[in-house]
């Protein structure tokens, strides 16, 4: 069930990509840089458990493609970090727009013990070091 759900969850979104030329790759840094405006590269790479080479394809086409901005770091200019440009808003919004409705029918129809509990083993299965960490706040 849980492969079933996430299939379905993130085709809903999957348009939007193609249309883009991008994929689920390039999904995945645009949600976590959404949230997290600022955040450096090393933070992505640590949130997304990949190696520098593993994301520099993706994160370089969304830079070259003018959806995602890279600075130096205000305290640490040797730091790379990360934000959205309008483009980048626009189609990451777009995204989460198009999966929004049935994460929230899914939720409602379960009702708040099940979504608790959902939370709950979802943690489990994330393991302890991320059921600690929240990176950026949901909308």
């Amino acid at each position: 069930m849980l492969f079933f759900a996430f299939s379905d969850v993130f085709a809903q979104g999957e348009q939007h990509l193609r249309a883009a030329g991008l994929g689920r790759a390039h999904r995945r840094i645009l949600y976590f840089v959404s949230r997290n405006p600022g955040l450096s590269v090393t933070e992505l790479l640590a949130i997304l458990k990949i190696k520098k080479q593993s994301l520099n394809r993706a994160l370089n086409e969304l830079l070259a493609a003018g959806y995602v901005e890279r600075r130096a770091g205000m305290q640490d200019r040797r730091t790379r970090q990360l934000k959205l440009t309008a483009r980048g808003i626009a189609l990451e919004s777009a995204i989460w727009d198009a999966q929004r409705p049935r994460l929230v029918r899914a939720f409602r129809d379960a009702g708040p013990d099940a979504v608790e509990g959902f939370r709950r083993v979802l943690s489990g299965l994330a393991g302890p070091e991320r059921a600690r960490k929240t990176h950026g706040t949901p909308r």
